[in-house]
């Protein structure tokens, strides 16, 4: 039985003050027994004060926005896997189709950043998805499962199941419209059909993966309830307390 998770990626949002308050807001609301597996990606230069803010309690768990593949030296701007795991993050978000539009990342980049998170520890959320004109030409599935197969590349069957895959429809993203259930739930059950062929039914059978994409309170129950959505990786809704933990609660 795969565990849900549900992630709120925070993106570029909120203060250190701000990020603080919005943590402590929803361990405050989260109820003390949830089914589902917990994270947060705050900003960069809040990660470490959150962190603090959740404390002891194991009901929310930090992960990072993004990382860089090499763990030292002249690579300005960049954070490491290692300096996010010395924050307190336990994840990393990596190949988020924003940094794969905006900052030139390519399969190639994000299948690094994910090993070098696989090699300190940190679970690496994959995101994969396509944009409107990919959709409307018929080829999601194969830039979709592209995208995975670049992704597992060079990774053995203990590293796979480490992983957590976000399908992220590009254009569901901030736009309000929604991939349909039945739609998400047919691109979920063709990567695990791909991950079964290429690794092994079992390590496919336990893998975690997320729908991403305008995820809201209202929508949330009936994509989490497609049988091969295990989750939901949550952006504008995760800004606000009450609506990312009724996404939460709408995980079972």
């Amino acid at each position: 039985m795969r565990r849900p998770l549900v992630a709120g990626n925070w993106k570029l949002h909120k203060t250190i003050g701000e990020s603080v308050a919005l943590a402590r807001a929803i361990l405050h609301r989260l109820p003390r027994e949830t089914r589902a597996d917990v994270l947060v990606a705050p900003v960069f230069t809040a990660i470490h004060a959150v962190h603090g803010a959740l404390g002891e309690s194991t009901r929310v768990g930090l992960a990072g926005q993004s990382c860089y593949f090499h763990d030292e030296g002249a690579y300005t701007g960049e954070v490491s896997p290692a300096l996010l795991k010395d924050a307190g993050c336990e994840a990393v978000i990596v190949g988020h189709s924003e940094r794969r539009q905006l900052f030139g990342e390519t399969d190639e980049t994000v299948r690094r950043k994910a090993g070098a998170c696989l090699s300190h520890g940190l679970t690496p959320i994959v995101c994969v998805g396509e944009t409107l004109e990919q959709r409307e030409a018929g080829t999601t599935e194969a830039v979709v499962l592209g995208q995975l197969d670049a992704a597992l590349e060079g990774l053995d069957a203990s590293s796979v199941r480490r992983l957590v895959i976000a399908y992220e429809p590009v254009w569901a993203i901030g736009t309000g419209r929604t991939a349909q259930p039945a739609d998400a739930q047919a691109v979920h059950a063709a990567i695990r059909a791909r991950v079964s062929a290429r690794v092994s039914p079992d390590v496919a059978a336990g893998l975690r993966v997320l729908y991403g994409g305008s995820v809201k309170a209202d929508n949330a129950a009936a994509l989490m309830a497609c049988a091969d959505v295990d989750g939901a990786l949550v952006g504008g809704a995760s800004l606000d307390a009450a609506s990312f933990v009724a996404i939460v609660e709408a995980a079972g």
